[in-house]
């Protein structure tokens, strides 16, 4: 989906190394990032090796006018789907559409018992925050990095992927129907109404608080 330019808050940009770390909390985990190929940004986030197969998920999402939305499709190894739309029953700007997106499909995932996962999404911001290619600037958007690093460590292995829209457009055609609450959906997609967003507006607050300069 388009990216508007509101979205340029919530970056800090630094060049990322073939081979950096990000943070003190993860300091043991490497990321595999190609700075000459954006579509090759991916990091592995790697537990112990098993043989469980790896499932895919793709994900989006999506904020206009009409509201805002998130799309998943979660792909098993035998290449069954699992397709999905959430709508967003609360302001959220497109940065905060991707992240929900991201952590409603972490969830999919770890309901139907899935070890290993390869996660891909056309958000540049989603995508480098979480590879450590941008800091995330702003209370929200760091609660929503955190809320997402602490699913993704329930995985066995997790390797999240940049991707072109035009590579994600299940899950961006869910989002936008998602944004809109498409009736179309009911009886054949579900269609949830999340009415609260997953990082709570008190812990923003208490966030905020905390960072502000004492006099």
């Amino acid at each position: 989906m388009e990216k508007t330019s509101e979205a340029r808050a919530d970056l800090d940009p630094r060049m990322p190394s073939m081979v950096e770390r990000a943070g003190a909390a993860e300091d043991t985990i490497p990321i595999l990032v190609d700075p000459n190929d954006p579509s090759k940004h991916r990091r592995s986030w790697t537990g112990e090796q098993n043989s469980a197969p790896w499932w895919s998920l793709y994900v989006d999402g999506a904020s206009n006018g009409d509201g805002a939305g998130a799309g998943i499709e979660l792909i098993s190894p035998e290449a069954h789907k699992i397709r999905h739309a959430t709508h967003l029953a609360f302001h959220a700007t497109n940065n905060d559409a991707e992240y929900e997106a991201l952590i409603n499909g972490l969830k999919l995932a770890l309901e139907m018992k899935v070890e290993n996962l390869n996660v891909f999404s056309d958000s540049m911001i989603v995508v480098y925050q979480i590879n450590g290619g941008y800091q995330a600037k702003g209370p929200r958007t760091e609660l929503y990095l955190k809320c997402a690093q602490r699913i993704i460590a329930r995985f066995n292995e997790v390797r999240l992927e940049l991707i072109p829209r035009g590579q994600n457009e299940g899950a961006d055609e869910l989002a936008k129907l998602g944004s809109r609450r498409e009736s179309t959906l009911l009886g054949t997609v579900p269609l949830d109404i999340q009415r609260q967003p997953s990082v709570p507006e008190h812990e923003v607050g208490s966030l905020i608080m905390s960072s502000a300069p004492r006099g």
